[in-house]
């Protein structure tokens, strides 16, 4: 079963500041509890594996950097059970929906539509919490 609103930890990965004052400020407000966030990727990898959170959000564009390949790092390389990553933007969801498909990011989510509601709706869809589903064998 999937960890409700209330107990569900969240780490958020952006190189905008204040988009990751206000997604941890919303979260928080939703019940959600943010236990990191980071700029970079590689502040990204040292948070999945010191702070072990239920969920990442991950902006697809991380400045120089790639949200997409980001996610496979931290599934192939994110602990024992990495975390499912669900990848954000400001950019709608057609312009990116065969790049989100051939991820393994669990879904997508504009920026404009994040809440606790969505987080929890995609991983209950991909049923995050059965821990015979095929995402949680790396």
């Amino acid at each position: 079963m999937v960890p409700s609103a209330q107990r569900l930890r969240c780490f958020i990965v952006d190189d905008n500041v204040d988009f990751l004052d206000a997604g941890r400020e919303l979260l928080e407000r939703e019940g959600i509890t943010v236990v990191g966030v980071a700029s970079t990727s590689a502040a990204a990898m040292r948070g999945v594996a010191e702070l072990e959170p239920d969920v990442m959000l991950v902006d697809i564009e991380l400045g120089e950097e790639n949200g997409f390949e980001l996610a496979e790092r931290v599934y192939h390389h994110g602990g024992p059970t990495p975390p499912p990553v669900i990848l954000i933007s400001a950019r709608a969801e057609q312009d990116i929906a065969d790049m989100v498909a051939a991820s393994s990011a669990v879904g997508f989510l504009a920026k404009s539509a994040l809440s606790s509601g969505a987080i929890g709706a995609l991983l209950a869809a991909e049923d995050y919490g059965n821990p015979l589903s095929e995402h949680r064998e790396r």
